[in-house]
């Protein structure tokens, strides 16, 4: 069959935010080529795709949409915030009025409503800032869970080279540790930084006007604090993103070395992952200190500063009321008035940190979600899909990589037909699977469902046409119904009994709670031919029009791959099939039977056929122990 002269389109459209997330990024070219794959033994891992370079505060500045639907709770935390911080600041002009007034002449009777007056405004800042907490809380968490809810929706959407070429602990580090400082930063950080600018401003005005050569002073001390503060920002936005980095290097390590407990033990190489995992820890660690350090010497600068100056104040004040110049209710209340600007400028240098972290964190979030997804589904309808499947010159080549690993691959299967597809180790068998339901696509030519490319459709339409039960089973930490129904949530009792016999998973009625058993992280509760039986079943509950079997027999014995196989004749009548084999026995499942060599569909027939007149198929079948028993 000639190959397709027609070249099909790139079809990678830009990404589908949400239409309350960050606005859509630039479109780009092509993915990022991924890095070399990370050795666990390593402890130098490789660092996330390149970053399109941005300013520091843009990826803060457009999670601001976030925020839009709380604009009214917005205004409601700011009335009673700017209320409260006024109060703060008239309370020790009220205190001057008593030691100047009723005070100063003796008059009791004068003291008590100033008194009463100062206790009033002191409930009712407590209760505004009660009032202000309360709203706020609200709105700050319910940003960050839509922000992880959409950062995991699109993680979601992204292709199989992502993944590929991520960390899953930098990905989980973005999920949660950097969420958290976000909404940290927008429930605390951004409103203190308002209010106390604008108490700072505020206090040294009224400072100014009621003794300006004190107020002077006091303006005079933030210069260094300016100065200081600007070096901080520097450096410390350097060392933020260098301990974030190195954190999800180190989940990674963790989620790793869980993952593969049991491949550590059996190799006795605990002792040796631990040195990997102290490495990484040692290195959170140093870096850490590193910032510690750098915002210790900030923060000591910030509470020497003010409390010089507040010493100061209080001898020359003295003086001046010694020379009549200065009142003492005055004095009083100036410092009390310096003392309000203690915490803030102390709090300033706190806040600068924390949005530092923050305008790192979202730059870390946006990357993920800058990432265009390289598949998207297209809107064509398929009616009553038959599964008739057909590759028509298919090409593909992984990013990076030196060149394809399929080349101008032509093969046909026809509804209810079952091809086996056979090659030596690497010759891109799974690959060619996956192409099927796109998880990865096609570099040249096209596959088709009934005519239609699968391009073209709706990606939940194509992957509920067809099912993969994989090599190496993927199970999730929920019981074994939810595990099966996965691909088909309303599939009925009798419906998971028969796909249970199918697969020969009766197993699972042994289990403490049956089917509501929950099987463990990974499913390694389960030997490796459980949880392959457990897969096959997932996928022929979901009831495919194609069925793509990846060498899924592998860890079952011969008697019970005889069994399943005779049970999923039947089931590969009413569906199409395709089924990546290793054995003989496995083989004979399939109608035909497609012999790739170098990258490409070589020879296509009956497994007779190819026996007789095909060398290299004869070769690589003899390999299999069973294969001269199985042949005859």
């Amino acid at each position: 069959m000639p190959p397709d002269t027609a070249s099909p389109d790139p079809r990678t459209p830009a990404p589908e935010l949400p239409a309350h997330g960050p606005a859509a990024p630039e479109p780009r070219d092509h993915e990022p080529a991924p890095p070399e794959p990370r050795d666990l033994t390593s402890p130098a891992w490789p660092a996330p795709p390149p970053r399109r370079p941005r300013r520091r505060i843009d990826s803060l500045w457009r999670l601001r949409t976030y925020l839009r639907p709380h604009v009214p709770r917005l205004v409601l935390i700011w009335i009673p915030s700017f209320a409260a911080v006024g109060i703060a600041i008239v309370i020790p002009l009220v205190g001057r009025e008593i030691i100047d007034g009723p005070v100063a002449r003796g008059d009791r009777g004068g003291v008590v409503p100033l008194a009463l007056l100062a206790l009033a405004l002191g409930t009712a800042e407590a209760l505004l800032i009660l009032l202000r907490r309360r709203l706020l809380a609200d709105a700050v968490l319910d940003v960050e869970t839509r922000i992880r809810d959409d950062l995991y929706r699109h993680l979601q959407r992204l292709p199989m080279a992502f993944h590929s070429s991520w960390q899953s602990g930098q990905l989980l580090s973005r999920v949660t540790t950097d969420l958290s400082a976000i909404r940290r930063f927008l429930g605390f950080g951004l409103l203190f930084l308002v209010l106390i600018t604008v108490q700072i401003v505020t206090v040294t005005g009224l400072l100014l006007s009621m003794y300006w050569p004190l107020g002077l002073l006091v303006v005079a001390s933030a210069v260094p604090i300016v100065i200081t503060s600007l070096r901080f920002e520097r450096g410390y936005i350097t060392v933020s993103r260098k301990v974030q980095d190195e954190q999800g290097d180190l989940a990674t390590v963790v989620e790793e070395a869980a993952a593969g407990i049991r491949t550590i033990k059996a190799f006795g190489r605990g002792r040796h992952v631990s040195g990997v995992f102290d490495e990484g820890a040692r290195k959170v660690y140093l870096t850490s200190m590193e910032k510690v350090r750098l915002s210790g010497r900030f923060f000591t600068f910030l509470e020497v500063i003010p409390n010089v100056t507040l010493a100061l104040v209080l001898l020359l004040g003295a003086l001046a009321v010694g020379a009549g110049t200065l009142t003492l209710g005055a004095l009083v209340a100036f410092s009390t008035l310096m003392l309000q600007l203690v915490w803030p400028v102390s709090a300033l240098g706190f806040i600068l940190s924390m949005g530092q972290e923050a305008m790192t964190s979202a730059d870390r979030v946006m990357e993920v979600l800058d990432t265009e997804p390289g598949i998207v589904g297209g809107t064509r309808a398929l009616g009553r899909p038959r599964g008739h499947l057909r590759f028509e010159g298919v090409g593909f080549t992984f990013p990076g990589a030196a060149g394809p690993v399929l080349r101008d691959v032509w093969l046909e299967v026809r509804p209810g037909e079952t091809v086996a597809v056979v090659g030596a180790t690497g010759s891109g068998k799974t690959t060619l699977t996956a192409l099927v339901p796109r998880l990865h696509d096609v570099g040249a030519g096209r596959i088709t469902i009934d005519g239609v490319d699968v391009r073209d459709l709706p990606l939940p339409v194509l992957r509920s046409i067809v099912a993969t039960a994989f090599e190496e089973p993927t199970l999730f930490s929920m019981s074994v119904r939810e595990n099966l129904t996965l691909g088909r949530h309303d599939a009925t009792g009798e419906e998971i009994e028969a796909a249970l016999r199918v697969a020969q998973a009766g197993f699972v009625h042994r289990l403490p709670w049956g089917l509501e058993t929950r099987i463990g992280e990974q499913g390694l509760s389960l030997s490796g031919g459980q949880r392959q039986r457990l897969a096959l079943a997932r996928a022929v509950l979901s009831r495919p029009r194609v069925l793509v079997l990846d060498d899924t027999l592998s860890a079952l014995d011969v008697e019970t791959e005889a069994l399943v196989e005779e049970a999923l004749r039947h089931v590969l009548r009413d569906a199409t099939g395709i089924v990546v084999a290793h054995r003989a026995s496995t083989v004979l499942l399939a109608d035909r039977v497609a012999l790739l060599l170098d990258g490409t569909v070589a020879h296509v027939g009956r497994h007779e056929e190819l026996m007789a007149t095909v060398p290299e198929y004869r070769a690589l079948l003899s390999a299999a122990p069973e294969s001269e028993e199985a042949v005859r």
